[in-house]
């Protein structure tokens, strides 16, 4: 089956050419990691005689407690959390709307910024002195937690409230790659003109977005961010907590930037499967000798693509463990054969969900040279000049030695 002989062809290429030109990079674990929120002593004093709002969900941990049960405990007057895609406790599946509610334990509100509002409204603003962000980002301009924290950075500089992030490591901060937005996409999936994979943390990201004035109206948020220590942009930094409900082992994490694209296409990324992107498949792939079959799992894919059909398509996970890491490049290969080998092809349909894998691309080059028959590295060039722009905008918002 052609496609099966160029997946084996590009994995061994890419291997190689990887290692020529990108030095290998250091694995760090969470226990010699010091995250934003466990900088106990930089905050504590900002927050003292305030009223704070906390923007958080099950990754907002110091050290084996809560944020939130951590600064009830030392005295902080908490009167609101907000909650992001996947609610507070992390287990809605994706595209799940998140309801509002009081906790039962601390009796403070939950309020969602994934339900009938994406941002928060002026009066669950009205008790507050200072607003905290701290949630664990994976580093691809689709991952909807900073298009949250975007939307909260203009509410507090419309309502003149102190916002502090609490910096955590980007996993894929170790690479800067894809195709930079055109901001005539912009849309929750990408808010930013930044390339796929940023090479941001979320706090480096606030600075950015604070600095090149893209809230609206070009207000500016009075921001201060605390940073981690025993991290830096050339490390390898191991998620202590899955981030989102599909996203659960790190081989995932290091292709989602790349499989994250199949999402505007009718091919499945093992949604439905206890390998969400790690697996690639569709039921008319039969000449593959790997298969999954995608079904309801609550919390994780309640409505997965192909539900209930065998699908049949390639295991990515020995890829994500010799070449993405520590490797880091955004790949196109497999995106670029699965067009050629499902379309055109009547039973399947039309193979992109245009206006979706547009937003999630950034703009509608890429779909139109996948289309055109335009091989990776020429679309890859394509790019060059606005990722090299971006790395010239990105380096004056570093908190952290770069991985170059």
């Amino acid at each position: 089956m052609k496609i099966l002989l160029t997946f084996i062809f590009a994995f061994f290429t890419i291997s190689v050419n990887a290692q020529q030109h990108i030095k290998p990079l250091a694995i760090v674990y969470d226990s010699t990691v010091l995250n934003g929120a466990e900088r106990i002593n930089e905050y504590l004093p900002l927050l003292q005689n305030n009223r704070v709002g906390i923007v958080a969900n099950h990754t907002s941990m110091v050290g084996n407690k809560h944020l939130v049960d951590t600064l009830l405990s030392l005295g902080v007057d908490i009167s609101a959390v907000f909650a992001p895609e996947h609610g507070f406790r992390g287990n809605h599946a994706d595209g799940a709307i998140i309801k509002t509610y009081i906790d039962s334990i601390t009796k403070i509100p939950i309020v969602s910024l994934y339900g009938s509002s994406l941002r928060p409204e002026k009066k669950d603003l009205s008790s507050i002195d200072i607003i905290i962000f701290d949630i664990q980002d994976v580093g691809a301009r689709f991952y909807t937690y900073i298009s949250t924290m975007h939307y909260m950075m203009e509410a507090c500089a419309e309502n003149n409230i102190k916002m502090i992030v609490f910096d955590r490591p980007n996993p894929n901060g170790f690479y800067v790659d894809g195709p930079v937005l055109n901001a005539a996409y912009k849309s929750f999936v990408g808010m930013h003109q930044i390339p796929i994979v940023h090479g941001l943390t979320v706090g480096e990201l606030a600075l950015m977005i604070n600095g090149e004035h893209w809230l609206k109206n070009n207000l500016h948020c009075d921001l201060t961010v605390i940073p981690c220590e025993n991290w830096d942009h050339s490390k390898l930094y191991q998620l202590p907590i899955n981030p989102s409900p599909n996203l659960i082992s790190m081989d995932a994490i290091y292709l989602y930037p790349s499989l994250c694209l199949f999402e505007g296409t009718i091919v499945s990324v093992g949604r439905g499967t206890l390998r969400p992107f790690e697996i690639i498949g569709h039921p008319l792939l039969k000449g593959s000798s790997f298969s999954f079959m995608p079904k309801p799992i609550k919390g994780m894919s309640e409505k997965p693509p192909h539900n209930g059909k065998l699908c049949y398509g390639f295991d990515l996970k020995n890829y994500a463990k010799k070449t993405a890491t520590p490797y880091g490049e955004l790949r196109l290969n497999w995106l670029i054969e699965m067009y050629c080998e499902l379309y055109p092809n009547q039973e399947a349909g039309d193979f992109f969900k245009n206006s979706s894998f547009d937003r999630l691309a950034g703009n509608s080059n890429l779909r139109n040279q996948i289309i055109n028959g335009t091989n990776e590295n020429t679309i890859k060039k394509s790019w060059q000049a606005d990722l090299k722009k971006y790395k010239s905008i990105r380096k004056k918002y570093l908190l952290y030695e770069d991985f170059e």
